[in-house]
């Protein structure tokens, strides 16, 4: 999730409500967001800076001292202006203005008071300021850490409970449409569909558990659409092509189909791919933008497929008669539709035989479509033999040789 804000151009953490003004390391108060700069850290650190240049010379130091201006109130050091106390301090504080600007204003005169005692001798300026910057940023990276955490544990707990809805609600639908929707492949797409919108909603849940405005996450993920789409291209195209192989439906689970060069049956249609088993078993796994953008032969579309058989007949057989006990033999074999009727034709005339090719109609699936060719092959081959038609002998051929003549 943070790699995500991160390229959508959002903050890797939320902003901080309140911010530590520290001297050497050492917290003085906290503030709020300042009227002009909604960041409390960025205020916080300007305040540090107005600080640091009156330590260089701690003996003229004067008292920290609250001030009322036209403005609004403010504590001064030397008569120069540190900070100012907003209305959104005080509130935050559950005190007055003027009571704000006084505790502060305490709290940084015995601060300052104790940064001077660090800074006499020889040497106590560089070893204050040295401790100091070690100090502040290990309070800094704690105060972080113990910001972050809790908001991370919020968001890993809001995405495992919409996760767990997500399985659960698609449970829920698998049982549902198994007494109401016929189609699997509807079934697929409504599942899916709101798996990956529950989870989208975690997403924001989520979002919004670690501190970000949801709003301007989105904004944030449709400004930086062009690099996402450059960066996740192949993986957008995929689901996208999902999508659409859900809804157009050229295909649905459980038919054979040819995708290029793989065949098999649907098993599944994801978001990502289409899961084929082959015919020997095997599992492919085809990216969808590869299958909706080639050619799809889908054997089972309908019901039926027509196949065919060829055979080899001599030329001294009765062509006539052995045609019709073919015809009638393919008729009668297990799985051959009666209608339409099967078709006996002679299709080629070769040196030493007569090829005929036998077309039927049998069950589209590949199964029955195979055990079908094989059974008219051997019906056919049974009645031939019964009948006394001889069959051409595949090992003899006749080669005619020409006279050539060798020139000396």
């Amino acid at each position: 999730m943070a790699l995500m804000l991160a390229a959508s151009g959002v903050p890797a953490f939320a902003q901080a409500e309140a911010a530590t003004v520290r001297i050497d390391g050492r917290s003085v108060f906290q503030v709020g967001p300042g009227t002009d700069d909604g960041d409390p850290t960025a205020r916080a650190r300007r305040v540090e800076e107005r600080l640091s240049p009156l330590l260089g010379n701690p003996d003229a130091l004067a008292p920290a001292a609250p001030r009322r201006t036209a403005a609004g109130w403010s504590v001064t050091v030397s008569g120069i202006p540190v900070v100012s106390v907003t209305p959104r301090d005080a509130e935050d504080a559950f005190t007055t203005e003027a009571a704000l600007a006084r505790q502060w204003a305490s709290s940084l005169d015995t601060a300052l008071q104790r940064a001077r005692d660090r800074r006499l001798g020889w040497g106590g300026r560089f070893v204050a300021e040295t401790r100091g910057s070690g100090e502040a940023a290990v309070s800094r990276l704690a105060e972080s850490v113990s910001r972050i955490i809790p908001r991370v544990l919020a968001a890993a707990i809001v995405i495992a409970l919409f996760w767990l809805l997500a399985r659960g609600v698609r449970a829920a639908l698998r049982l549902l449409f198994r007494r109401t929707v016929e189609d699997i492949t509807v079934e697929s797409l409504i599942k899916q569909f709101a798996f990956y919108a529950i989870i989208t909603l975690g997403f924001f849940v989520a979002v919004d558990a670690l501190g970000f405005n949801p709003t301007t996450v989105a904004a944030g993920l449709g400004l930086s659409g062009i690099v996402l789409g450059f960066a996740l291209k192949d993986i957008l195209s995929n689901f996208v092509s999902g999508l659409l192989l859900l809804t157009l439906r050229p295909f649905r689970i459980g038919d054979q189909i040819v995708v290029g060069d793989l065949e098999g049956s649907v098993e599944k249609i994801e978001l990502r791919a289409t899961r084929l088993r082959a015919y020997d078993g095997r599992v492919m796994l085809v990216p969808n933008a590869e299958v909706f953008t080639s050619r799809i032969v889908n054997n089972t579309a309908d019901p039926v497929r027509r196949g065919a058989v060829d055979l080899w007949l001599g030329y001294d057989v009765d062509v006539s008669r052995a045609l019709e006990i073919i015809r009638t033999a393919t008729m009668n074999a297990p799985g051959v539709l009666d209608a339409p009727p099967p078709e006996v034709r002679i299709d080629a005339l070769g040196q030493d035989d007569i090829r005929v090719a036998v077309t039927f109609w049998a069950d589209s699936q590949r199964s029955d479509y195979k055990n079908t060719a094989a059974a008219v092959r051997a019906s056919v081959l049974k009645d031939l033999i019964a009948a006394k038609i001889p069959l051409p002998d595949p090992g003899y051929r006749t080669v005619s040789l020409r006279d050539r003549v060798i020139e000396p």
